[in-house]
């Protein structure tokens, strides 16, 4: 690699997997109101995978290097920026030129100070996933301490954000998973009450669980799937939301009317600053404490990004990929 030169992952057109092209780049420089961070990993998250095949509501201009999560040292700031010094730890939610590279320029309101006890593979986990669970359970349905929640899909990475947010904040967690491994993790995480989503009858379990009553929320993974099923399940006044879907799908508006129940939407690109801010503000207050700890499913180099983007889009997912940018990144 020559000098003034980085290492980056390259879109040049939409697709699949096999798009995504490792290069040798110029170095990205920021302008006076940015930063310069040199990522140590990198998140992978499905809105990396939605953008990359063409399929997202707001799509980048070719070329472009993916990637909204991260986490490494601040490099440099531009002349404007206040409050930030070299080699200051901090993890992403977002950046302008993309995390999948040696550096990336971020306004600074995309940084976060990353707590010395969290890893940056660790890091590289909160800025997409955390910060959705936050705003699905405690903004968009402003749950409270003794409710009952639902995480239909909970050992991906939102799910398990979902878990530790929740348990955290004193409710009772309900959670299903589809694998003997999967469902593991979220005992290990500390999931009340645990069901298997390929288990015939596991609906009627879970009404049982909550003497009929129902649950107050259901966060949905994978709506087309499962929203038709979710609702019978939904407490009086309760409500979906929903941060995961792929596709159409069919409801009886019946079973929210017999509820008075609410389905809502939660996308965090959508959340007000200020929200944000509260996001991240309570979500470092966790990390610090220890309450919140992501879970790391595999570590890849960034010259592997086909092999780790396949690999996400298989089921069973427990945990998050990270691309890691150092040969032997230990997060210190």
């Amino acid at each position: 690699m020559l000098l003034n030169e980085m290492r980056a992952i390259v879109v040049e057109k939409f697709g699949g997997p096999e798009v995504l092209t490792f290069r040798h780049v110029p170095d990205v420089k920021p302008e006076p109101d940015q930063l310069l961070v040199r990522v140590h990993a990198a998140g992978l998250n499905p809105v990396d995978s939605y953008i990359r095949a063409g399929n997202y509501f707001k799509l980048p201009s070719l070329p472009y290097t993916p990637g909204m999560d991260g986490a490494g040292v601040v490099e440099a700031a531009g002349s404007q920026v206040r409050g930030y010094r070299r080699g200051q730890r901090v993890y992403l939610s977002g950046s302008l030129t993309g995390t999948h590279a040696d550096l990336c320029v971020c306004l600074p309101t995309q940084l976060h100070p990353l707590p010395p006890q969290v890893s940056f593979e660790e890091g590289a986990c909160l800025g997409i996933p955390y910060a959705t669970a936050s705003y699905a359970l405690f903004h968009r349905a402003s749950l409270r301490r003794g409710q009952t929640v639902l995480i239909h899909g909970a050992t991906g990475g939102v799910g398990l954000a979902a878990v530790q947010l929740a348990k955290r904040a004193g409710l009772r967690v309900f959670a299903t998973g589809g694998s003997e491994t999967g469902r593991a993790l979220l005992e290990k995480q500390g999931a009340d009450v645990i069901f298997d989503h390929h288990q015939p009858g596991y609906h009627q379990e879970i009404l049982e669980k909550t003497g009929n009553a129902g649950v107050d929320l259901i966060l949905e993974m994978l709506a087309n799937v499962n929203l038709g099923r979710d609702l019978p399940l939904v407490a009086h006044g309760g409500c979906v939301v929903v941060v995961g879907c792929r596709g159409p799908v069919q409801i009886q508006p019946r079973d929210l009317m017999m509820r008075e129940a609410d389905i809502r939407g939660a996308m965090i690109l959508h959340a007000p600053p200020g929200v944000l801010a509260r996001v991240h503000n309570d979500m470092l207050s966790g990390l610090t404490d220890g309450s919140l700890k992501p879970v790391v499913r595999a570590v890849m180099e960034l010259e592997r990004a086909q092999e780790a983007a396949e690999m996400q889009a298989l089921p069973g997912a427990c945990g998050k990929i990270v691309h890691t940018m150092v040969p032997s990144s230990g997060g210190n």
